[in-house]
């Protein structure tokens, strides 16, 4: 089964299944391998359960003219979906980035699909397997599409820029994050910067409109990301950032209370316009002003740009807002590093508020560095002006000791169930509290006592 014979199938049944619980009907199934099954072992039952055809790569199970077996499944999947990328003439956004590439992606959609049908990453679908099922969910209607990448090694943004082949691109930023699949910030640097390798190296595909040329979006304040872009001498870059000079918007923050309310200048026509947006944290105006220069370059009216900011509410624990009887919590537990913790603090420091209480747990993933950098952010949290700090996890427990402070005002615990046992106790009120830690830590438990 060639990949060319696999999209005519595709096109027919334009469907894809990976999972036999959620089997569309007509939909076509491919078996992937996972660490703790094989799929090819479900091929019968997703025939059953209506999949037109089941892509396999294991011969025992082809029980007929509808299993259709191939060398990898995998493979076979992400080749379908670079196949049918080539045939779409239409602007795609790849971005990648250590934060902020979520929120960045949902704002872009949520500005470009004011004038446009757009297509963009589900949740985090922004993985090897992700980005291909993103893919082909693009049909003929659509007229742009936004891709998230993720990656915690080298050389997946590069597979996955090769699968995607965006003919427009943004990194958010470069930080400390999967330090130890990275092999270090400078693996990260590397990892995230083959989005601009790819911009150099190759040719974009055609995108049909001519306002749609390909460029790379820069954010000028970021030195890091404006080294990476000179080393290679990208061409067709388009700056945003917070001064007017060589950008093509410009922006600051004239409120965070804890909500953002942004001021923004297209500096082609100098024109000012103003934005109130549902995003908490000093750190957003950068995603935001990503979304608003790609709208910008692609003639979206400022009106509608404004609308499209303003409609987007945050959501999956990521700088999202919730206000309950007492308190105001940023739940932004959804993942944590040792860059989002800093700009997280930062931003504690900054919001308008008379009471603030920050709660941080564990950061994972960060290899042989996770003492230092739990270390520098438990100094930080105590060099940070604000009215309570609560501590948990055994990292951060493991750095009590070294802390460069006469009055360690804090308190810590081992586990979220002790922190639990210990809020209920000593409850907070009447606070805005920021909750921050990996995913692993499972803090969203804590939201029930506040």
């Amino acid at each position: 089964m060639t990949t060319e014979q696999l999209y005519q199938l595709y096109l027919q049944h334009p469907v894809i299944s990976t999972d036999t619980r959620k089997i569309g009907s007509g939909s076509l199934f491919f078996a992937l391998k996972g660490a703790q099954f094989d799929a090819n072992t479900f091929a019968r039952q997703a025939i059953e359960a209506g999949a037109a055809y089941a892509i396999i790569d294991n011969p025992e199970y082809q029980l007929g003219e509808r299993y259709l077996l191939v060398e990898d499944v995998l493979t076979a999947l992400q080749d379908l979906a670079r196949h049918h990328r080539r045939q779409l003439q239409i602007p795609v956004i790849g971005l990648t980035g250590t934060n902020g590439k979520t929120t960045t992606k949902e704002l872009i959609n949520a500005v470009l699909s004011q004038h446009f049908k757009t297509q963009a990453t589900q949740g985090n679908l922004n993985n090897h397997i992700g980005v291909p099922l993103t893919l082909l969910t693009i049909d003929a209607t659509h007229e742009a599409a936004v891709i998230e990448m993720g990656a915690n090694h080298q050389k997946e943004i590069e597979l996955l820029c090769s699968i995607s082949q965006p003919s427009h691109g943004l990194i958010t930023n470069v930080g400390k994050a999967h330090l130890e699949g990275f092999g270090g910030v400078e693996g990260v640097k590397k990892g995230k910067g083959e989005l601009y390798d790819f911009f150099r190296k190759s040719e974009s595909p055609k995108v049909g409109k001519s306002e749609s040329n390909p460029a790379v979006f820069i954010n000028s304040d970021d030195a890091v990301l404006m080294e990476m872009a000179e080393a290679r001498h990208l061409k067709h870059v388009v700056y945003y950032g917070t001064q007017d000079i060589d950008n093509l918007i410009s922006g600051e923050i004239i409120e965070n209370a804890p909500l953002l309310t942004i001021q923004w200048t297209n500096n082609t026509t100098g024109e000012n316009y103003k934005v109130k947006t549902q995003l908490t944290g000093a750190y957003n105006l950068n995603n935001i002003l990503a979304a608003i220069s790609i709208g910008t370059y692609f003639k979206i009216s400022a009106q509608e740009i404004n609308a499209g900011i303003e409609n987007y509410q945050p959501k999956n624990n990521r700088s999202q807002i919730v206000q309950t009887v007492t308190n105001t919590l940023i739940c932004d537990y959804y993942n944590a590093n040792p860059s989002s913790m800093a700009v997280a603090i930062e931003n504690m420091d900054k919001i308008d508020a008379k009471r603030k209480v920050l709660i941080l747990g564990d950061m994972f993933e960060l290899g042989h560095e996770s003492p230092a950098e739990h270390l520098t952010v438990l100094q930080k949290a105590l060099d940070t002006s604000v009215d309570e700090r609560i501590f948990i996890g055994k990292e951060f427990e493991n750095q009590k000791s070294k802390v460069k402070s006469q009055n360690l005002v804090a308190t810590f615990y081992l586990t979220a169930e002790d922190a639990i046992t210990g809020l209920k106790s000593h409850p907070i009120k009447n606070s805005t509290i920021l909750i921050k830690g990996s995913r692993g830590m499972a803090l969203e438990r804590l939201v029930e006592l506040f």
